[in-house]
C-alpha cells in the first residue's frame, strides 16, 4: 500500500462537475492498493497517517499531528501509484489489486482512519475520473509505502 500524503489548506473533489468532497486545513491522501496488501498495512498506515507530526505548533516547528490539530481528511483511491516504470515507457499496473479486492481495502481504510483521527473522512468515488483541487500547504508531501516499514 502506498500513500502520498499532503498537507493542505484545502483540497476537494470533483465527478462529473459537482463537487463531492471538500476540505479545509488537512490532508489529502491519494492511496495506491496492491495485490499483497492486507488489513494489517490498512492499520499500520492509517495509525502512522494520523499521528504525523507535519502541522506546526505555535514555535513553526512540525510537531503536531492531524488529531492534534483536529484536521480534515480526504482520500482519493490512485492505482497509478503502484506503477512500475522500470522497462519500457508505459508503466505497468500488474502490482495494483484489482477493484474486487481494492475496493473493500479502500473502504476498510477509510473506516480505519476515521476511527484513528475521530471524524469524518471524506472521498472520492472508486474508479471515477476525478478532478483534484488543492492548496499544497508548506508545501509538505510526504510518500509512504507499507512494504517499507
Amino acid at each position: 500500500m502506498k500513500a502520498v500524503i499532503q498537507r493542505v489548506t484545502y483540497a476537494s473533489v470533483e465527478v462529473d462537475q459537482k463537487i463531492i468532497s471538500s476540505i479545509k486545513n488537512g490532508l489529502l491522501i491519494l492511496l495506491g492498493i496492491g495485490i499483497e496488501d492486507t488489513i494489517e498495512d490498512i492499520k499500520w498506515l492509517s495509525n502512522k497517517i494520523s499521528n504525523l507530526r507535519i502541522f506546526e505548533d505555535e514555535k513553526e516547528i512540525m510537531n503536531h499531528s492531524i488529531k492534534d490539530t483536529n484536521g480534515n481528511a480526504i482520500v482519493v483511491s490512485q492505482f497509478t501509484l503502484m506503477a512500475n516504470t522500470k522497462k519500457g515507457n508505459r508503466p505497468s499496473y500488474i502490482q495494483a489489486a484489482k477493484p474486487d479486492v481494492s475496493v473493500p481495502l479502500y473502504e476498510q481504510f477509510v473506516q480505519q482512519l476515521e476511527n484513528d483521527i475521530g471524524k469524518k473522512v471524506g472521498t472520492g468515488i472508486f474508479g471515477a475520473d476525478m478532478k483534484i483541487d488543492l492548496r499544497n500547504d508548506g508545501p509538505v508531501t510526504i510518500i509512504i509505502d507499507t512494504k517499507n516499514k
